[in-house]
Formats: C-alpha cells, sequence, structure tokens
C-alpha cells in the first residue's frame, strides 16, 4: 500500500490523482491533502478518502472547514505552514505536487528533505527553482517523477537507455486551439476562443498557456532540469493529433518515442506506480482510424510565447521567475477580459526588459522577484 499527500487535490491534476486512486484502493491510500480555498470540493475528498491531515492555503477557509468536518478524525491546517506540514507527514511515500503557482515551490522542498519522493505537476518548482530542487533531490535520494505528459513520455522514452547518448529531446506540442492561425487573426480572439483546446481537458491557465505556446516554453524549462540536458538539444514539434506524448533520439540516430491517446491519468498513474505499470480504463490508439500522424514547425513569430521563454531560460537566473510571473498575471487579466489575447506578450516582454536578473537566486530571492513583476505589472495594466 502506498500512501500519497495530493497537493492540489482540488483542481484538475489532482482530481484526477484521486480517481486513480478510487480505481485503486487496494494499492493507493491518501493520507493528506491540501487546496487553495476550494473547501466545498475538498470536504467531499476527505469523506471519501479520509486523510489524516487536510490543508487550506487560505486560513479563512481553514477554519470554516475544521467546523465542516469536526465530524471525522482529520486534522485540519492552514496557510504556507499547514501546507508543509501535509508535504512531510510521516506516513506519506509519495508528494503529488500538483498546486498552480510559486505556493509549490516551498512544499516542495520540504518534502524532499523529509525524503518524500514527487510526483511534479506544478511548472514553477523547476522553471524557477531548478537550480535548487535538483541539488536537493539528487543529496536526498529521492525521486522527481515527471507529471505532464511530455515529460513523462521522455521520461519512459530513457527506461534502460544511457543517458550520456541523447542526441536530442523532441518535445511536442499540440499547436492549441489557435494553430495556423496568424497574428493579424489573434486579435479578435475570445477567452471561449482560448478555452476550446482540440484535444486535452485542462485548468483555464494552462489551456491559455497552450494557446499562446507558452507553455511549452515552460515545458523546455523543466525538461533541460528534469533531464539534465541543455537547452539547445531540446527542439519542439507540433504533432496535432497529440498521439506521440514527446520522444528520444539517441547518438545513433534511433527515436525512443511515448504514444498513447490524450488523458492526463496515464502520466500521472504511471508516477504513482513507477515502475510498475497498472490498468487504466481509458480509450486506446486505433491506428486504422487515426490513418496518419502529422508534424509541423512551430510559429514562434505569431505565438511568441515560446521564443521568450528561451530567452528567459538563456539568461537564467531570476529570469525564468519574472517569465512565469508575468505570465501568470496576464494570463489571469485576459481571463478577466481586461487585456486582449496578444497582450499576454507585451506584457511578458514588457516585464523582461524591466529586469535586471540575479544569478543563483535562493527561493527568498525569487518569490521577491515574483512579487516586483506583479507589482511593476499593477502600475501599467
Amino acid at each position: 500500500m502506498k500512501t500519497i499527500a495530493v497537493l492540489g487535490s482540488t483542481g484538475s491534476i489532482g482530481t484526477q490523482t484521486m480517481e486513480i486512486v478510487r480505481s485503486n484502493p487496494d494499492e493507493l491510500c491518501i493520507g493528506a491533502v491540501a487546496a487553495g480555498s476550494n473547501i466545498r470540493l475538498l470536504e467531499k475528498q476527505i469523506r471519501e478518502f479520509r486523510p489524516k491531515l487536510a490543508a487550506v492555503f487560505d486560513e479563512n477557509k481553514a477554519v470554516l472547514l475544521r467546523e465542516a468536518v469536526k465530524d471525522l478524525d482529520v486534522k485540519v491546517v492552514g496557510g504556507m505552514d499547514g501546507i508543509i506540514e501535509a508535504a512531510v507527514l510521516e506516513d506519506i511515500d509519495t508528494v503529488v505536487t500538483s498546486m498552480v503557482g510559486m505556493i509549490g515551490i516551498r512544499p516542495t522542498i520540504a518534502a524532499i528533505k523529509a525524503g518524500k519522493d514527487i510526483a511534479l505537476a506544478n511548472k514553477e518548482t523547476l522553471v524557477c527553482a531548478g537550480h535548487i530542487i535538483t541539488r536537493l533531490a539528487k543529496e536526498n535520494g529521492i525521486s522527481i517523477l515527471p507529471v505532464d505528459s511530455e515529460h513523462s513520455a521522455i521520461f519512459q522514452s530513457m527506461n534502460g537507455e544511457n543517458r550520456k547518448r541523447i542526441s536530442r529531446i523532441l518535445l511536442t506540442a499540440s499547436g492549441g486551439p489557435f494553430r495556423g492561425r496568424k497574428r493579424d487573426e489573434l486579435n479578435s480572439m475570445t477567452v471561449e476562443d482560448a478555452l476550446k483546446h482540440p484535444n486535452w481537458a485542462m485548468g483555464r491557465k494552462i489551456t491559455v498557456d497552450s494557446a499562446t505556446l507558452v507553455n511549452k516554453g515552460l515545458e523546455v524549462m523543466e525538461a533541460k532540469w528534469l533531464f539534465d540536458v541543455p537547452l539547445e538539444r531540446i527542439q519542439v514539434i507540433v504533432h496535432p493529433q497529440s498521439i506521440i506524448h514527446s520522444m528520444v533520439e539517441y547518438e545513433d540516430g534511433a527515436i525512443i518515442a511515448e504514444l498513447g491517446m490524450p488523458d492526463m491519468k496515464l502520466p500521472i498513474q504511471y508516477a504513482l506506480f513507477y515502475p510498475d505499470r497498472r490498468y487504466l480504463n481509458t480509450r486506446r490508439v486505433d491506428f486504422f482510424t487515426l490513418k496518419q500522424m502529422t508534424f509541423e514547425e512551430p510559429d514562434t513569430e505569431t505565438f511568441r510565447g515560446l521564443e521568450l521563454a528561451l530567452k528567459a531560460a538563456k539568461i537564467g537566473g531570476t529570469m525564468p521567475t519574472v517569465f512565469n510571473a508575468a505570465n501568470e498575471r496576464a494570463v489571469s487579466l485576459f481571463l478577466d477580459r481586461k487585456i486582449g489575447f496578444l497582450d499576454i506578450y507585451d506584457v511578458i516582454e514588457g516585464c523582461m526588459k524591466a529586469h535586471k536578473p540575479e544569478e543563483e537566486p535562493d527561493v527568498e530571492r525569487i518569490l521577491a522577484a515574483e512579487k516586483e513583476t506583479y507589482s511593476y505589472i499593477e502600475d501599467r495594466w
């Protein structure tokens, strides 16, 4: 029996993680759950899975949840300290980190220091603090198991291979809902248009990130840290069918890929049961119906998110944090209908131009750079 903590249990990745636990009650159990503020769903999860501890980042909501579940044997805690307590609970084997935003960095660090394996679905952890996280993981002898479909595919394609023989990582992208459109067409795109992803069912922010190609830029940064491969050896390929989830090319020219239908439960379950596999009730690829798979070069002139991300990654230091924070706030403004779709790029670029990067930032400096970026945006947008 493996006991897991799910940080971000009420979000898209979190709820799908709970589905997997529900389907494997003899092998997985929930020891702790954590959420930002959605205590209505969190209460339902507590009553079903009976964790020992539940954490809510919003401390006022934690008080309400504590009252709502007072009939149960569960400890309810609040704030960042509460999230960290959920991550380091003694009985936990694996921590699923799927909380959105910088909120995930401190609990992940605490979990690593406590000797917990990490099923990683929080992009900011490696994008902003990869130099800290990877060092700590190595020092503490823990595994970081990728939950993103692309990174899981890369991880699976490296199994049993000599990583010193890797030539390229081929990171696939669906192209998002606006693939094939030109810049002048994007001026009129609405929030509803951006949220119509052709293949994947994801949260609102990550769906917009897919439309801007920012998400793919963040994934390149993650891949650099996860697999210790330089940026110039990571190539993004648009694959509209989303059947090949990513590939690895080796020195002899051989390419190993992981294929499957678009379903986030597959990489989540793989991370939870690694190195074993379990049956998953999901659609199978029918190659006769599929007939063909196509590939394209990403249009970085129209969809500038990837280009800006690579620029931030090459500069390094605090610049990836600024890129991430600027995008997070810009997407929020877009979803609130305060800026247009193309304005997202302008917000990111403006913040990057205004920032003076610092090398090898610690967690405090990373969080300060995020705060400074938010302030810069509030003063101008």
